[in-house]
This record gives structure tokens, sequence and C-alpha cells, in this order.
């Protein structure tokens, strides 16, 4: 009987916190392609906490999928963050919650004393901005993988 190797382990659901600008770099490369509709996006101003419910292309699994010349997959997740102070956004039409939104990346803006920004930059010029008192993301996925509809991996043109 062999040990197991570290490649025969299943790859488990994604928990991850950024309290940096390098950290919030790697949550930026898994969400981007994510997709949401308007709906799925919310403040909740008392808690001080904005998040999103996003399917997720499953970037860390694309090279696997392709080995084993099987379908790319999505998974739903939720992207919080935390000590929200105020959000805008521009570009995306608030009274059609239907609308499918993608992710294209996060960016973090710092400001004095720990203070700053997290934007989340939309496809299609959009972006939401979200006013923070000290960086924390949080990108947690909730639903076990699923088949991504198109079987395609996102592509964009350069």
């Amino acid at each position: 009987m062999a040990d197991a190797r570290f490649e025969d382990g299943e790859i488990g659901p994604l928990n991850l916190v950024a309290r940096d600008g390098e950290d919030l770099q790697v949550i930026s490369a898994l969400v981007q392609d994510a997709v949401l509709t308007g709906a799925d996006l919310k403040w909740e101003r008392s808690k001080r906490r904005f998040a999103c419910l996003i399917n997720r292309f499953r970037w860390e699994d694309r090279a696997a999928a392709e080995a084993a010349r099987r379908p790319y997959e999505r998974v739903r997740a939720l992207l919080v963050i935390e000590d929200a102070g105020a959000v805008r956004s521009q570009g995306i039409d608030r009274g059609d919650p239907e609308t499918v939104l993608s992710i294209l990346s996060l960016a973090w803006e710092p400001g004095e004393d720990g203070t700053g920004a997290v934007t989340l930059v939309l496809a299609g010029d959009g972006a939401v901005r979200v006013e923070v008192e000290a960086l924390e993301v949080t990108l947690h996925d909730v639903t076990r993988p699923y088949l991504a509809p198109s079987r395609k991996k996102p592509a964009h043109r350069d």
C-alpha cells in the first residue's frame, strides 16, 4: 500500500480572506468572469456588509478539466466585503434586477489609516465601489461545482 499523494486529493470549496491588496489580487483572479444579476447584490447597511452571490468559474480546476477532457465547472459563491460605509454603482440599471453582470476584476484603492475602497469592475463599463474602514473581503464557495452551462472557458479579446 502506498501513501496518498497530494494530487489524489479533491479540491474542496474555497474559503478565502483578503486583508491586504496582495490577498485581494488572489480573490480577484478567482472571481474573474463570475456572473450574477443585480438582484444578487446586497448592501446590509446596519451590518456594514456588502455581499454578492456569484456564479464563479472554477479557474483553479481549469487545467484538470482540460487534462481529463471534461467540461469546465462553475460554483455558487459568496463574495463579502466587510466594514462597508458607503456603496456606489455606475453603469448598472438598478431598476432591472435581472440584468446579467460579469465581474472582470476587484481593485483596492487604499486611503488614510487603513481605510479605502474596493471596486468591482464589471464588463460593459459598470462598477460597484464599496468604501471600507479596513480591507476584509471573503470568498466562500456555497454549493458543489456544476457543469458550466456554456461548457467553455471564458475568453477575452485583446
